[in-house]
């Protein structure tokens, strides 16, 4: 009874076949699957230590939330680790995934070229789960803007600067 009710909603009661059933129905690519039942990196790091940047983003049309951190070695500007939370659909949680192992061991500057397209094309993201890859992408550059706005702040309080400033004053 159920059976016949939900293929009567999902407008698929005239289909006879299995076979035919389940070839329309959409799958996600097994890199979305695999990434959202083994995500990686997930976890948050101190939003107040000055090595780490935080990236919180959400769509309101869906309802995702994703933030993403980095932390930055502070001498070579490269991103030394990456981590993140999201709540949202498995698109979501895969983008997230894939975009914190893309970001790991890059310069801060290489990570700004990440785009949305790249992710979602990795993922073989269908078009109506596009903006998950683009939550991924808004996140890198949010986590990126925050790092940079903690060690702008700290070089106005006259603490020590940063060693890529101190690098360029030499």
């Amino acid at each position: 009874m159920l059976r016949a009710g939900c293929k009567r909603f999902a407008g698929l009661a005239n289909f006879k076949n299995q076979t035919q059933t389940l070839s329309l129905l959409r799958f996600y690519h097994e890199r979305v699957v695999d990434h959202y039942n083994n995500p990686r990196n997930v976890g948050s790091f101190d939003k107040n230590d000055p090595t780490v940047g935080t990236g919180l983003v959400g769509a309101p049309a869906c309802g995702d939330v994703m933030k993403l951190q980095i932390k930055v070695d502070e001498e070579t500007g490269k991103i030394v680790d990456a981590c993140f939370k999201t709540f949202g659909c498995g698109s979501a949680i895969a983008s997230s995934s894939v975009a914190t192992e893309w970001v790991k061991g890059k310069q801060m500057e290489e990570v700004l070229s990440i785009k949305n397209t790249e992710i979602a094309k990795h993922l073989s993201l269908p078009p109506v789960k596009l903006h998950c890859s683009m939550l991924a992408e808004d996140a890198i550059k949010a986590a990126v803007k925050d790092y940079e706005a903690k060690r702008a702040k700290l070089g106005e309080n006259g603490d020590e600067a940063a060693p890529v400033d101190k690098a360029a004053d030499a």
